[in-house]
């Protein structure tokens, strides 16, 4: 676990909560990019504890908080939801309930390399799931990227709403841009293009591709051959060749009698689904977070 540098945030507080751990590493794993600052804090008064976001250095702490405020209509099973957004004028962040979680990069360095193909089906469902819902509102995420996937006991999170929206206008060149994923970031949104729901599935396919194989292009080759398909079909460079969130949904989930309460992906949580090492991992960092004791000054 490690904990936050004193000279990184004033009093090692943001707002009203204290910061325990970062969530991601300081020296994050080959395709870690991570979009924002990601920590593990309590609140002052002891009786929360949250997965607390803030911008990078460098950002715009106004465009960072309208995504996060964007980002509490993006509802589901299979999303972090975003419960408080810092007042304005305030230090920027936004806050959603802790739960033990690892980035995927994480946990494939937790794991010591591409996860089993079980574990990569249930993370391309539950994203395919949440997509496919946001776009039939009108949403669009732009801010999928294999850092923006949380994994947790019971299931993926989807997190970092607006990433591509938050680094720069539509119009303005994102390539190299600090926070942005390049392998995750489709054609047209590197170019400057407004983020539309074929971004998404471009990025879902690079989730997917390195969940599978430890990188975001891989060779088509590389990929599990029952995902091989819907992963090289979503990173079409093309938009109009990808397929939509809801075609790559039926192309992974497996066929079910009923729709259940957590939809397509809770059908494929049985036991397992999970790999050894990251298990273990989460119950470490539950077990060291329950024990951190917090200066009351």
């Amino acid at each position: 676990m490690e904990r936050p540098r004193p000279n990184e945030e004033s009093a090692r507080r943001i707002g009203p909560y204290r910061l325990i751990t970062r969530l991601d590493p300081s020296s994050p794993p080959r395709s870690g990019h991570v979009p924002c600052r990601r920590f593990v804090a309590r609140s002052t008064e002891g009786d929360r504890t949250v997965l607390l976001s803030a911008p990078l250095p460098g950002a715009d702490p106004a465009r960072f908080l309208t995504e996060a405020q964007e980002a509490q209509r993006l509802l589901g099973p299979w999303t972090a939801p975003v419960t408080e957004v810092a007042d304005p004028g305030s230090p920027p962040f936004h806050a959603t309930p802790y739960v033990p979680a690892l980035p995927l990069p994480v946990a494939l360095a937790v794991h010591g390399g591409p996860l089993p193909e079980e574990t990569v089906r249930v993370i391309g469902v539950a994203l395919a799931e949440t997509l496919a819902a946001a776009h039939a509102q009108g949403i669009t995420h732009a801010g999928v990227s294999p850092a923006a996937v949380l994994l947790t006991a019971d299931g993926p999170r989807l997190t970092c709403f607006g990433a591509v929206r938050a680094a720069a206008p539509d119009g303005t060149r994102r390539s190299d841009l600090p926070g942005l994923d390049p392998g995750a970031l489709a054609p047209e949104q590197a170019s400057g293009g407004r983020p539309r729901p074929p971004g998404d599935v471009y990025a879902l396919g690079a989730v997917l591709a390195y969940a599978s194989t430890g990188h975001t292009a891989p060779e088509r080759s590389e990929l599990p051959a029952a995902l091989r398909p819907s992963t090289a079909s979503c990173l079409s460079r093309d938009p109009a060749d990808r397929p939509t969130a809801a075609d790559v949904l039926a192309a992974l989930a497996p066929p079910t009698p009923h729709e259940t309460v957590l939809g397509s992906a809770g059908s494929l949580l049985t036991p397992g689904w999970l790999p050894g090492r990251v298990v273990a991992a989460l119950a470490r960092q539950s077990s060291e977070i329950l024990a951190t004791e917090l200066p009351w000054n």
